[in-house]
């Protein structure tokens, strides 16, 4: 598994304030697939995936990426691993406004002095169709193209897994797609693993499974996913 949560479990305050997050959550996500992450606000959604990346601490329960676990890491082997090990994709574009597109997408590399590998930036580059605006800055790109920097910034250091929040979620439909289509690519051609947490049926059926959420624990789970199935489910656990 690229990555792995077990009896994964999430609290928040105490008492009267008590909030159960995840409640013993267990799943697995699979090298070279794309799963979307779906339910309503307050299912725990966003908490999974915020655990699964490191980015928050269990209550009870383990996550894993790449076989290591992540309570057993410190404050610093814990930020080492999401450098090396992670890649991120969020609504907000999170560009660095003075480099330019090539100088983005390397930086999380330049920042851990890790050697970039220049062939696979190139092919990534490529593959999100970045090839004519490599040495624009942020200003000089429209949403969209700054949203492939994101993602080409995401999958340039090859990392275990690639975690995004609502990665379309700034942008119109025509561009979401494109964003998606290329996502979907970096699955099929570059072999990478991506879990999204998405609201939208459009945007879960191009991923190869859905997962539903509703008060912390996974209710339902879809492989091969249309808008039209997404939709029906979410509208039955709705009922």
């Amino acid at each position: 598994m690229a990555a792995y949560a077990d009896q994964a479990s999430k609290v928040y305050g105490r008492g009267d304030t008590e909030v159960h997050a995840l409640r013993s959550v267990s799943v697995g996500f699979q090298p070279g697939h794309f799963t979307a992450i779906m339910g309503p606000s307050g299912s725990g959604k966003s908490t999974l995936m915020h655990c699964m990346a490191g980015l928050d601490r269990l209550s009870s329960g383990e996550t894993y990426i790449g076989g290591v676990a992540l309570s057993t890491l410190n404050d610093k082997q814990l930020t080492q691993l999401r450098r090396d090990r992670v890649g991120f994709i969020f609504q907000a574009f999170n560009l660095v406004p003075t480099l330019n597109a090539r100088e983005n997408i390397t930086l999380p590399m330049d920042l851990g002095s890790r050697k970039i590998d220049k062939d696979w930036v190139d092919h990534v580059i490529t593959t999100v169709g970045l090839a004519d605006r490599i040495t624009h800055r942020p200003n000089e790109l429209s949403g969209g193209q700054q949203q492939r920097v994101a993602v080409a910034r995401a999958l340039a250091s090859r990392p275990a897994i690639v975690f995004g929040d609502e990665p379309t979620g700034n942008l119109d439909s025509r561009t979401s797609a494109e964003i998606l289509d290329f996502m979907r690519q970096a699955v099929r051609e570059l072999e990478q693993t991506i879990v999204m947490v998405t609201h939208d049926p459009v945007s879960a059926s191009y991923a190869d499974r859905v997962l539903f959420l509703a008060d912390g624990r996974i209710v339902h789970e879809m492989t091969d996913p249309t808008p039209d199935s997404v939709f029906d489910t979410i509208k039955n656990l709705g009922d």
